[in-house]
């Protein structure tokens, strides 16, 4: 169990992602619905304002998506809260992680609570027509922190092994 430095290192982490997420989603919307795209470095980075009811990449499952997907959400939070109760004392890398997921799992949900259009992205990146999913805050905090509880866990499976390791040579 996370000791209370850590409990507050996790929830300042994730409680000002979704605060940053919904600042800068509430702009995109007052600002990129009159001017679309806004470009920003040329044809490389543009602000643009689309509404995607389904899930990363675009995907979408009919009619039920924004349910469907509202309903992975929390599932995928309550998994997650358990993953930072499990979390070693001092384990501030994975905590932070977890911090950036959740927020952005949380900033994503928000969204889908509060309009049917779907999730606020706004953030395009590409070259003429070969384009990366317009993305937010939210969806960059949960890349991030899942690359980063990606290595964690790889490291502490590491660490598990060398531990096994070392007690099969001991006897």
């Amino acid at each position: 169990m996370v000791n209370g430095a850590d409990r507050r290192l996790f929830w300042a982490t994730s409680s000002s992602l979704v605060v940053l997420d919904l600042i800068t989603k509430f702009i995109a919307e007052a600002t990129l619905a009159r001017r679309v795209p806004l470009p920003i470095i040329g044809d490389w980075v543009q602000l643009r304002l689309v509404y995607n009811e389904g899930a990363a990449f675009g995907l979408h499952l009919g009619e039920h998506s924004r349910w469907i997907f509202f309903g992975l959400a929390v599932l995928a939070l309550i998994v997650l809260g358990s993953m930072v109760r499990a979390t070693r004392p001092g384990d501030r890398f994975r905590l932070l992680a977890l911090a950036l997921v959740c927020g952005g799992a949380t900033g994503n949900l928000i969204d889908r609570i509060r309009s049917a259009q779907g999730v606020v992205d706004f953030v395009d990146i590409g070259v003429g027509a070969w384009r990366w999913p317009t993305f937010n805050a939210a969806d960059s905090a949960i890349t991030i922190g899942a690359i980063a509880l990606a290595f964690s866990l790889w490291l502490e499976g590491r660490e598990q092994q060398r531990a096994k390791e070392a007690r099969t040579a001991t006897t």
